[in-house]
């Protein structure tokens, strides 16, 4: 699964990396230990609000992570929601329509693990060198009943991070692991007028096992109170 990790790019790394047209909401502190409910950065093609029947422009959109269903009567919902098993996603009510249409990309330098030994667990880093992962993702709009028609926030944008078994070589951490989106897959995972579920479906069984380097680290980073970047630093 992922449950935490590591966001430290600033907006303009992230323009670089992933070609960025557009970015909505302001800039986001660095963080050493994102925690499920926090605003992240999602990166998503959409046609402009005031523009429907255009052309899709890639975004770098500030989120929730823990993707809020449209039905869904309040937000809690979303902290059971950060991530999704790419294996049933197309078929789960929760998820099917997003996977349709609504496919994201959430960056990170890397996510942590918790390894269970001797009756303890153990947190990794895992990650893939400097640049940023791209995890997987779906994202939802979800209407705030509570608020007013003409409330700028009426709108609440969530995410979700897409799990696969994992590799081998990882597995021994744990059996679960974020897809990972290589570089040339990337517009193909984005592009929204990729739709049908025969699609989808072949897109998750191309995207290859991520090959990640995974270190011990300090238990510290098991409270979300802990945010810096002695996180990263290696134990041994």
């Amino acid at each position: 699964m992922c449950g935490r990790y590591a966001s430290t790019k600033t907006d303009s790394d992230l323009r670089a990396v992933f070609d960025i047209a557009e970015t909505v909401g302001e800039e986001l502190a660095p963080s050493y230990n994102v925690a499920p409910t926090q605003t992240v950065r999602a990166v998503l093609e959409r046609a402009p609000k005031d523009e429907p029947d255009s052309d899709a422009v890639r975004q770098l959109r500030s989120v929730r992570w823990g993707l809020i269903p449209s039905w869904a009567k309040d937000v809690k919902i979303g902290s059971r929601m950060i991530n999704a098993r790419s294996e049933t996603i197309l078929e789960k009510p929760s998820f099917k329509k997003a996977a349709a249409r609504r496919r994201c990309i959430v960056p990170a330098d890397g996510y942590y693990e918790w390894e269970k030994r001797d009756g303890a667990k153990v947190p990794y880093f895992l990650h893939d060198g400097p640049g940023p992962l791209a995890m997987a993702g779906l994202y939802e709009l979800w209407r705030d009943p509570a608020k007013a028609e003409d409330d700028e926030d009426r709108w609440v944008w969530s995410v979700t991070v897409l799990t696969a078994p994992a590799a081998d070589a990882l597995g021994h951490i744990h059996d679960r692991s974020p897809v990972i989106v290589p570089a040339d897959m990337r517009a193909h995972w984005l592009d929204p007028t990729v739709t049908s579920i025969e699609s989808v479906q072949q897109m998750l069984a191309d995207i290859p096992e991520p090959r990640l380097v995974p270190y011990e680290v300090s238990t510290a980073v098991n409270s979300v109170k802990n945010d810096n970047p002695d996180l990263l630093l290696p134990i041994g």
